[in-house]
């Protein structure tokens, strides 16, 4: 059937002229139950509280779809420009402009100049390490995080300066970032660690993450992680990682018995 939409040459249907095919009907509903969703979650309810607000209305279609599209190309421009003005940071970060206290990895390395008033503003527990008053003794020079090695302070800086870390990075330290991130209360740094691990998340790395999450007293990805040992127990169990997990972590041994036990009940109870 010709569209009159994405057929290659519209002008030359004949009627009617309003004939689309089925994936631009599909995808023209999903655009508008989109927008509606979207305006949905701005506070309409099918009974809105105040009466002066109408709830979204479908048959504006299109129209209200080409509105949400122009805000979030500007909202995107707005947020470009923001990007940009805080690259600064990053910036100074690798430069080392006027920078103003010393990180010291715990395990090795030299020490990583930076700036307190980042650190302070990036975490809680930081601006408590460097915060001084009439009563305290001078903040010092240096701070030390005891559980990092060079690499990992150095990559644990860059996110804060920069909200981001190139992919390889990422992947080498992001179970040691998500502890840190729990320690010194980072939660952009958590959720973009858990973001990382749900992506990644295969037979090869998942008891890692179940352990990670465990850890952190992360509940939603420990359920996940959980939930796909369960769905690929074999590949897990029988893997050489296996044995040295269950050996450092009993309780989730137990847990993955468990999990596994309820499965397998409930996959019998359904036949």
């Amino acid at each position: 059937m010709d569209c009159s939409i994405c057929s290659a040459m519209p002008f030359i249907l004949r009627p009617p002229r309003n004939t689309i095919c089925g994936a631009c009907f599909e995808g023209a509903r999903s655009i508008i139950a989109l927008t509606n969703k979207l305006d949905a979650d701005k506070g309409f309810t099918d009974k809105p509280s105040n009466p002066t607000i109408s709830p979204p209305n479908s048959s504006k279609g299109f129209a209200n779809a080409l509105k949400w599209l122009k805000e979030m190309k500007e909202m995107e421009d707005e947020l470009s420009g923001k990007l940009s003005f805080l690259g600064g940071f990053r910036a100074a970060f690798r430069d080392q402009i006027h920078t103003d206290i010393q990180v010291k990895p715990g395990l090795n390395g030299p020490s990583i100049p930076a700036h307190r008033a980042l650190l302070a503003a990036r975490s809680d527990i930081f601006r408590h390490m460097l915060d001084s008053d009439g009563c305290k003794a001078p903040p010092s020079d240096t701070i030390i995080l005891p559980d990092l090695n060079y690499e990992e302070v150095d990559s644990l800086l860059e996110f804060l300066y920069s909200g981001h870390l190139p992919k390889e990075k990422m992947e080498k330290h992001v179970y040691t970032l998500c502890i840190s991130a729990d320690k010194y209360e980072i939660p952009f740094l958590q959720r973009f660690c858990e973001n990382q691990m749900l992506e990644s998340l295969s037979s090869s790395n998942a008891l890692d993450v179940l352990e990670i999450s465990d850890t952190c007293c992360n509940q939603s990805l420990k359920e996940t992680a959980l939930n796909f040992i369960v769905k690929n127990m074999e590949d897990v169990v029988f893997s050489a990682r296996f044995d040295a997990f269950a050996l450092k972590n009993p309780h989730l041994t137990v847990q993955i018995t468990r999990a596994s036990f309820m499965d397998i009940k409930s996959r019998r109870s359904g036949v």
